[in-house]
């Protein structure tokens, strides 16, 4: 067996129960996974300062200096004197260490490991202490500082770059230091580093000037140079990058080959009859992506598309003319959505389009009723049923086509990979329709090339002329009475408002404005008979729900008081404020959902940000931007900077379906889209990697680290 495979309780520092909290804590099972952990960061021990030469808010800095004093603390920060004969360690709280330099003085301070300490450190010896300074009241000091004997005379510094790795309470109490790490990488270095074998082809390395896997891990642990350093990072970086397109690009290749495709060649009458009709001219951005579309659909290949667009960009229409091109070649289409409100929606929507042509279409959802069932069961079979929408109430075994070709799903990751994949199975000849994806969250370009990267991508980045954009104003909580006279103002006009809190009953946990009371105090600002207030959140009956919803939709009801079940698909022209109560509280993504609720008419709106008056820096700067910007692509960018790109897919999302150890996608944009082009490259070379050179290649991707085991594996 390989060292590199070897169990990291047989490394030396660690032993059974380290090994356990290596193990649970960062997934380290053996010595290979070890070297494979990178710092986060580096400290530059290269140097060390004058005790005047360091400000309180430094990072980390080190100092050579001798003791002069030590004083112990019990609690109170009462001084307590050790009798050698009885010492009584458990009464001590705190030590407190003064050293001096030829510069000036500073205080050390230790919490735990006080009697080792105050053994070692004897006045008038002399150290070299390392760590984060302080300023606490009005004096230089440090907590728990690492102290090291100090250099022999003439000897020189480290290479001066020390990693600081990935940590947890637990591995801290377990006694597995950042110090500890260091050596524990050093050690597996030296056992293991020969044995690390080249995941690159020569080639690769050489058209790419990467450095030798070897050369990366040892200078990614211990870099001999700020160069050599860079050197390492950009290697196994691109490395990450790379292999992660390629499986990806790969998978794509294999499904459009393997994947039987359904050729619609021409465009009709159903098409047309629409087209012709439309109110309204379809923007460029529209039209091009109607074509990528078609090209698919004539291709003779299976379409696995995602169609992003920003809130109100037109995807709906753009998804019914391509469902009409599917029936103009003899085909049935069907658009599934994750709500009954987002599928009743989209149904009158395209019932509208549709209206005197011939072509029909029908809603299924869990609230049709037993008669309209057996209905649509009967035109989905005979065919005469040409477009179906509905919940997942589509995926049930006893919905039966006739001749499945074209499958829409919208806000498609709120469908698991099982729900969506058992449409796929409604054709019984092996061929799949073609499947349009639809987004109305604008997702990072570097996010959707992972996340959707064996999918092709059209993107909607125009809105329709005439619509004009929200306007954005944060304010304090202090001037919630201009708001509601501005409610008022905006009802008076014939508008309608929504305001929405993010939570639905008290939380003693958070300080936050409630539905709970926010509902009392909107029907006490705004009482009957001038006005009337309906409210929805998640924890409602459905028939509840649904009634006070079309109330609203109706304009029976002057104001909505929700939580954020609107976020997605309610389209309400006539409402013109969004009012969002603790907006600190919302994502960025979040905060740009909700405020597309409004400006769906032709009437000037508002989104009102009230924000509590403790905001943070963070939550201002979020605030602040939602002001400055409505173009969803951009505050997406901001958010996978501020927020990581783990939660860009909603709340529920918690992190990406493939782990990168080292790269990032809020950060290496540039080198994501060059390993993805020379990843292309080599595809289109090699398509199924059966080239000798690319034999590394494919053992890694065997390894299955770069397989995406979720979003896009769609058929």
């Amino acid at each position: 067996m390989s060292i590199l495979e070897s169990d990291i309780q047989y490394l030396g520092g660690v032993g059974p129960k380290r090994a356990a909290l290596l193990k649970s804590e960062l997934g380290v099972n053996t010595i290979g996974d070890l070297l494979r952990i990178y710092p986060f960061r580096y400290i530059d021990r290269s140097r060390i300062l004058r005790i005047a030469d360091i400000a309180g808010d430094s990072v980390f800095v080190q100092v050579n200096a001798r003791v002069v004093s030590r004083t112990l603390f019990g609690a109170n920060s009462s001084i307590i004197n050790i009798d050698p004969a009885k010492p009584q360690w458990g009464a001590v709280k705190r030590m407190s260490v003064i050293v001096e330099d030829d510069s000036g003085q500073m205080e050390m301070v230790f919490f735990k490991g006080i009697r080792w300490n105050w053994q070692k450190l004897a006045p008038g010896s002399v150290f070299v202490f390392f760590g984060k300074p302080a300023i606490f009241n009005g004096k230089l000091n440090m907590v728990h500082p690492e102290v090291d004997a100090p250099l022999p005379e003439g000897a020189l510094l480290s290479s001066g770059f020390t990693g600081v790795y990935p940590s947890t309470e637990k591995l801290k109490n377990g006694g597995i230091t950042g110090k500890l790490m260091c050596k524990l990488q050093s050690g597996a270095i030296s056992l293991g580093l020969k044995e690390i074998k080249e995941t690159l082809p020569e080639y690769i390395l050489k058209e790419n000037a990467l450095c030798p896997l070897q050369y990366a891990i040892k200078n990614i642990h211990f870099p001999a140079s700020q160069y050599a350093l860079q050197k390492a990072i950009r290697r196994l970086k691109f490395e990450e990058l790379f292999l992660l397109q390629l499986s990806l690009l790969k998978q794509k290749y294999i499904q459009s080959r393997s994947h039987k495709g359904l050729p619609m060649p021409k465009v009709g009458p159903a098409f047309n009859a629409v087209y012709n009709t439309l109110p309204f001219a379809l923007t460029g951005a529209q039209k091009r992506v109607i074509r990528e579309i078609f090209e698919d659909m004539k291709s003779g290949h299976q379409m696995n598309r995602l169609l992003q667009g920003d809130v109100g960009s037109g995807k709906t229409i753009v998804a019914l003319l391509s469902a009409l091109i599917a029936i103009d070649n003899g085909y049935q289409a069907c658009l599934m959505a994750p709500t009954e409100v987002l599928a009743q929606q989209h149904f009158a929507s395209i019932s509208k389009f549709l209206a005197g042509g011939s072509v029909k279409c029908a809603l299924l959802t869990g609230s049709s009723t037993a008669k309209e069932r057996g209905e649509i069961d009967a035109g989905l079979k005979d065919g005469s049923i040409g477009i179906i929408v509905g919940t997942h109430a589509l995926i049930e075994e006893n919905v039966i086509f006739k001749n499945l070709g074209f499958a829409i799903i919208d806000e498609q990751q709120r469908f698991g990979v099982d729900q969506r994949s058992k449409l796929w199975t409604k054709r019984s000849d092996g061929a799949y329709p073609h499947v349009l994806v639809m987004t109305a969250t604008p997702i990072p370009r570097t996010l959707a090339m992972t996340l959707y990267g064996d999918l092709d991508v059209s993107v909607i980045d125009e809105l329709p002329p005439g619509r004009k954009p929200v306007k954005t104003i944060a304010l304090s909580n202090s001037r919630m009475p201009a708001v509601y006279r501005f409610m008022r103002d905006q009802i008076a006009l014939g508008r309608q408002v929504f305001v929405v809190y993010p939570l639905i009953f008290e939380s003693e946990k958070l300080d936050l404005g409630n539905l709970e009371l926010g509902y009392e105090e909107i029907v006490k600002r705004f009482p009957l008979p001038d006005y009337k207030v309906a409210i929805v959140h998640g924890q409602q009956l459905s028939e509840v729900k649904k009634f006070n919803m079309a109330a609203f939709v109706e304009g029976r009801a002057n104001i909505l008081v929700s939580t954020t079940v609107i976020e997605v698909g309610v389209d309400v022209p006539n409402a013109s404020v969004m009012v969002i109560d603790s907006a600190q509280r919302f994502g960025l993504s979040q905060l740009h959902q909700l405020r597309g609720r409004v400006g769906r008419g032709a009437d000037e709106s508002y989104c009102l940000l009230v924000y509590d008056f403790k905001v943070s820096k963070e939550a201002r700067e979020r605030l602040q931007l939602m002001c400055s910007t409505n173009d969803g692509f951009e505050i997406a960018e901001e958010d996978m900077k501020m927020r990581g790109p783990g939660d860009l897919e909603g709340t529920a999302q918690s992190g990406l379906p493939i782990k990168l150890s080292i790269a990032s996608l809020a950060k290496d944009g540039i080198m994501l889209s060059e390993a993805r082009a020379y990843a292309e490259r080599v595809l289109s070379a090699d398509p199924t990697l059966e080239d000798p050179r690319n034999a590394l290649l494919v053992i890694e991707l065997r390894k299955g680290k770069y397989e995406i085991k979720d979003y896009s594996k769609i058929s």
